[in-house]
């Protein structure tokens, strides 16, 4: 076992140089982008064609506005329907 000196005040880095490193100085929260990325592998961030930098300018949460956007694009504006529960099957087996 090697001793190791107490870090004197002047060693220890400022968070501001060490913010990018440091997980106690990292934001707790991740943007929407970050989120996607690590969950679903879907990278918000750069574009698939040329690799450059995105930058999401704006976000649609009126549903309205959804079905009509999916509407126009012909895709489907409802989510399909849940099957049922399966709760006296799983208890059979």
């Amino acid at each position: 076992m090697v001793p190791q000196e107490p870090e004197t005040p002047a060693q220890v880095a400022p968070p501001a140089e060490c913010e990018a490193h440091c997980g106690h100085h990292r934001p707790v929260r991740l943007s929407w982008a970050r989120l996607l990325k690590r969950v679903f592998d879907i990278d918000l961030a750069h574009c698939p064609s040329c690799g450059g930098e995105l930058k999401i300018i704006a976000a649609i949460l009126e549903q309205p506005v959804i079905e009509k956007i999916l509407m126009h694009l012909g895709l489907q504006a409802r989510a399909p329907p849940r099957a049922p529960a399966r709760g006296s099957q799983l208890h059979a087996a």
